[in-house]
């Protein structure tokens, strides 16, 4: 078009907004048809430089990165950036030359990001379902009834590191630590489901015996001589004799998690804030 409006005897800035284009290029392409000809209507655009890493690659390489190193020989549990580059370097059946920032960037473009890694554990126990079902249904249908109960520590007394808002470059700083004549605690803590309240009591150890004294709380919360549920886990001297025959003489009814499943106990979703906003940044002394 460009070629012929100008055989046609208009001017650049006519045939510029002919083709909506800039006057400059007009005349490029009028002077490189003097000087090529009929060539130059069919330039060759190479369309700038071959890429290195295929679509083929990137599936290469996200793959390889959400596998498990020790699944592709390699003596390690995770990988980093360098490890990943140098395997992907030498690995058998082709091997893939690429720099750790283009390798970051392929991961982050197909939403693979560097992560902590998680356990988990399937329950064994041939009640699992039964158990569960129980739990359920007193969340359901006896809330006001129905208590959490769980140990949490053990507690030492000593200068917690945690956030705070504080001028830029200057945290707020706890000392390292001191001397801790006190020993360590144990946290014996009773949720009420119903009243959406935590409480508990500090002990020296674990045992039959604190368990009890928590327990004894939790039937002084409602003392009309109905039954109350609690719910808590597996641990042995939570199956004390004792403590279970003064639960069946005063209508508590214990209500045990599966094996490992200690999910199921509500209290457990206390205990991390808990961690957070009343340990976390303390400096007790005693």
């Amino acid at each position: 078009m460009v070629v012929l409006a100008s055989a046609g005897g208009n001017d650049v800035a006519v045939i510029a907004r002919l083709v909506q284009t800039s006057p400059d290029r007009v005349r490029e392409m009028i002077h490189r048809f003097n000087d090529l000809g009929m060539r130059s209507l069919d330039p060759q655009w190479a369309g700038g430089r071959p890429r290195q890493i295929t679509t083929s690659d990137r599936a290469v390489i996200v793959e390889t990165a959400t596998t498990r190193p020790a699944a592709l020989g390699q003596p390690f549990t995770r990988w980093s950036i360098r490890k990943l580059a140098g395997y992907l370097a030498t690995r058998k059946g082709g091997r893939l030359q690429v720099g750790r920032e283009r390798l970051r960037q392929i991961l982050a473009a197909a939403g693979i990001t560097f992560q902590r890694t998680k356990t988990w554990k399937e329950s064994p126990d041939p009640l699992k379902e039964e158990k569960l079902t129980r739990i359920e249904w007193l969340l359901e249908h006896e809330r006001d009834r129905t208590f959490a109960f769980d140990e949490f520590g053990p507690l030492t007394i000593r200068p917690v590191a945690g956030s705070s808002w504080a001028p830029v470059g200057k945290p707020d700083r706890l000392r390292a630590n001191y001397h801790k004549p006190h020993g360590s605690r144990q946290f014996f803590a009773c949720y009420s489901i119903g009243e959406d309240r935590l409480w508990g009591r500090n002990e020296p150890a674990k045992g039959w015996r604190p368990t009890l004294r928590a327990l004894k709380t939790i039937r002084r919360r409602l003392d009309d001589r109905k039954p109350v549920y609690v719910i808590l886990d597996n641990l042995n001297h939570h199956k004390n004799p004792t403590l279970r025959a003064w639960c069946a003489d005063n209508a508590v009814e214990l209500v045990f998690t599966p094996t490992y499943a200690s999910w199921a106990n509500p209290i457990e979703a206390h205990f991390g804030p808990l961690r957070q906003f009343a340990i976390a940044n303390s400096d007790h002394t005693d």
